[in-house]
């Protein structure tokens, strides 16, 4: 029998409500034993412990500091209901639950990179992130950051737009991409051009395949010219390029009805153009039921659908079931299976 898949946890931002879903996934009193996975959690030991007080019943004695990184085996032989953890950081501190200081971005960022590191080394099978503030980072510790996709591409040498990876997001009866992300509109749709679009066409059909459907643009898809003319001179020469080389794509398709026909079966995946015409489709169908996996990567990264959270952090309401579905659908990714039954490439 193979050893259990391990996936490194990240904290996110520690004053948000990620080092709370990971203690309540991870240290349930009632779970732990019966895992078909084992976790290595990295997060600052300072932002468990700020916890304790609002979550008493949870397992704290499963946590175990590590004072290295550990091998595989090493995993393997602590006992199933252990949760290794990786201090990122390693410095006693306050946590400010819902502020995020300077400390709060730099020990996200810290988390993250070690992550990074630990699945690069093949030291683990998927990479899953807590939520980060994008805001946090820019300000605090490195400008011009605008989220995980991007970061993580550079991290691995992939290249920005006209590039080989996507922002997608799975969700039970939905699965879209997004072909530009995290930035203002009027720059987004600039950026929407014959390159990008045979860039993200490729990439989806290789590393996922399946019928894939491109939103329009205008309403009703420019209903022939009467509503712009970009969907016509734009969007669907680029299809058709995408058929010549043998992607099953079709469009573009008015996105006022086609994520209704692709939750139907019609399609199985919508190239989305922007991130609003994708994430309200997908978070208005299955909210908390999503999962942010990073297309194209060559290590497996997922993530959960939601932000930070300052409003309730540190108040032991967070909900971790989000972060248990995220957990469940990295799983079959690693499986090679996406959820609506095709394989993963």
């Amino acid at each position: 029998m193979s050893p259990p898949p391990i996936l490194v946890l990240t904290q996110g931002d520690p004053a948000g409500i990620g080092p709370e879903i990971l203690a309540k996934l991870l240290l349930d009193p009632d779970g732990g034993g019966g895992r078909a996975w084992r976790p290595l959690v990295v997060a600052e030991l300072a932002a468990l412990d700020a916890l304790r007080r609002s979550l008493p019943n949870l397992a704290w004695d499963r946590l175990q500091p590590l004072a290295s990184v550990p091998s595989r085996e090493e995993l393997d032989a602590l006992p199933a209901d252990r949760v290794p953890l990786l201090d990122p950081v390693g410095a006693a501190r306050k946590i400010a639950f819902g502020s995020s200081g300077p400390a709060d971005a730099a020990g996200a960022m810290a988390a993250l990179d070690a992550g990074i590191r630990l699945v690069r080394a093949s030291a683990a099978d998927a990479l899953v992130t807590a939520p980060v503030s994008k805001g946090s980072i820019a300000r605090h510790h490195l400008p011009g950051f605008k989220g995980h996709t991007d970061y993580l591409a550079a991290a691995a040498g992939l290249e920005r737009y006209g590039r080989d990876y996507l922002m997608a997001f799975l969700a039970p009866d939905l699965q879209v991409a997004l072909l530009t992300v995290h930035e203002p509109l009027k720059e987004a749709l600039q950026r929407i051009d014959g390159p990008a679009l045979d860039a993200a066409l490729a990439c989806l059909g290789r590393h996922a395949g399946g019928r894939i459907a491109l939103a329009g643009l205008n309403p009703h898809a420019g209903e022939g010219g009467l509503l712009g003319s970009e969907d016509a001179e734009l969007l669907a020469p680029a299809v058709e390029r995408g058929r010549q080389r043998g992607e099953d794509v079709h469009g573009p398709e008015s996105a006022d009805s086609l994520f209704a026909r692709a939750r139907s079966g019609e399609f199985d995946w919508v190239l989305a153009l922007y991130h609003d015409q994708g994430l309200i489709a997908v978070k208005t169908a299955a909210f908390g039921l999503a999962t942010n996996w990073t297309l194209g990567l060559p290590f497996l990264r997922t993530s959960v659908d939601h932000g930070t959270a300052f409003a309730i952090a540190g108040k032991g309401i967070a909900d971790a079931r989000p972060l248990q579905h995220v957990v469940e659908t990295t799983l079959g990714l690693i499986a090679g299976d996406l959820p609506r039954g095709r394989r993963v490439s």
